[in-house]
């Protein structure tokens, strides 16, 4: 095993003491699972920013129907929609 230095403040190291006596294990053997778990992407897997998390305000701010994206009904009337809107703006231009 390798060994390396690391500095931290004085409030780092007091939360790395209380939390190694609490789980009963050294700060190093704290330390080690840590930076394990983040490099390993246990944690950055659920912190990991998805579209919904990104829209989250926006979910369920617009009216329609509850099934919309379940339901494959919807997606074909709104293709069939906008075609016919296209096809207006087309006619409206002549």
């Amino acid at each position: 095993m390798t060994t390396i230095s690391l500095k931290v403040p004085d409030h780092l190291d007091q939360l790395l003491a209380s939390e190694s006596r609490r789980r009963q294990v050294s700060k190093s053997a704290l330390i080690r699972d840590c930076v394990e778990q983040t490099l390993a992407g246990k944690r950055s897997k659920s912190r990991s920013v998805s579209c919904a998390d990104l829209v989250r305000d926006l979910i369920g701010s617009q009216p329609g129907p509850a099934d919309a994206s379940t339901n494959s009904q919807h997606l074909e009337e709104a293709i069939q929609k906008d075609f016919q809107r296209v096809q207006r703006r087309k006619n409206s231009r002549r």
